[in-house]
C-alpha cells in the first residue's frame, strides 16, 4: 500500500484554496449540527473562548460568536476565512471573531491553557497522517485550560468512501478530489488517553450520506460537562 506523504496535504491544501475561491459560501449559512451540540456541551462547561480548527467559512464560528463565544477561528486557506472575517463585520460579531491562517500541521500559535474549548468538525480527518493527528491532539491539549472540552467529529471507517478512491495509505482514501483519513475506534481511543472521554456518538450528514462520530472529551481539572445526545 502507498505511504501517505506531505505531498498529499499540500494538494489537499491548494484543492480547498481553489475550493473556497470558487464556491463561496459552500455550505450555507447554517450552522452544522455537530456545532449545534458543541455549543451546549460548551456552556454548560462554562466556557468564554471557543478555538475552532478547520473554520472554512465560518458557519460554525459565526453560531458561536451568536451564542456570546469568543471565538478564534483557524484554517488553512485564506479565501475561506476572508469570507468569515468579512461575513463576521456585516452580523456585528467581528469584536468577537479573531482569524487566523495555520496549517495543523504545525503546532498551534497559542500560549499553554489559553482556551477554555476546541471544536473541529471534519478537521482531525483530513489528509494527515497518524502521527499528524496524534501531534495535533497533544496541541490541543496543550493550549486548553484545566478541565477544558474537545468537541471534534471525523468520518469512520464505516462510511461509504471507505475503501473507495485512490488509496494512500494510513487509512487515506482520495475520493472526488477530497483525500480523507477514516478514524477506527482504535485511534478514537488513543486520542483519549489521559482525557475524560464523555461521548462517542454516531451520526450522519449529507447526501451520500457521510458516516461519522462525534467525540467529546475533556481534560482533567475541571466540571464535567453533560455530553448529551441527539
Amino acid at each position: 500500500m502507498p505511504e501517505q506523504g506531505p505531498e498529499v496535504a499540500d494538494a489537499q491544501r491548494e484543492h480547498w484554496r481553489r475550493t473556497y475561491a470558487e464556491h463561496p459560501g459552500m455550505y450555507g449559512e447554517a450552522p452544522s449540527a455537530a456545532a449545534v451540540h458543541a455549543a451546549a456541551v460548551f456552556c454548560v462547561a462554562g466556557a468564554g473562548d471557543v478555538l475552532e480548527l478547520g473554520a472554512g467559512h465560518g458557519r460554525d464560528a459565526l453560531y458561536f460568536a451568536g451564542c456570546g463565544f469568543t471565538v478564534r477561528a483557524t484554517d488553512f486557506s485564506p479565501a475561506g476565512l476572508g469570507q468569515l472575517a468579512l461575513q463576521a463585520a456585516e452580523l456585528g460579531l467581528g469584536s468577537s471573531v479573531s482569524v487566523l491562517v495555520h496549517d495543523v500541521r504545525r503546532p498551534l500559535p497559542l500560549p499553554d491553557g489559553s482556551v477554555d474549548a476546541v471544536f473541529a468538525h471534519m478537521l482531525m480527518c483530513m489528509a494527515l497522517s497518524t502521527p499528524e493527528i496524534r501531534q495535533l491532539a497533544d496541541e490541543v491539549r496543550r493550549v486548553l485550560r484545566p478541565g477544558g472540552t474537545f468537541v471534534y467529529t471525523v468520518r469512520h471507517t464505516g462510511d461509504a468512501h471507505y475503501g473507495a478512491g485512490t488509496a494512500h495509505g494510513d487509512d487515506i482514501f482520495e475520493h472526488g478530489g477530497f483525500a480523507v483519513h477514516f478514524f477506527d475506534r482504535a485511534l478514537v481511543d488513543a486520542l483519549a488517553e489521559g482525557w475524560e472521554l464523555r461521548e462517542v456518538h454516531a451520526f450522519e450528514e449529507g447526501d451520500l450520506p457521510r458516516r461519522l462520530w462525534r467525540i467529546t472529551q475533556t481534560l482533567p481539572g475541571g466540571a464535567a460537562p453533560d455530553a448529551g445526545g441527539e
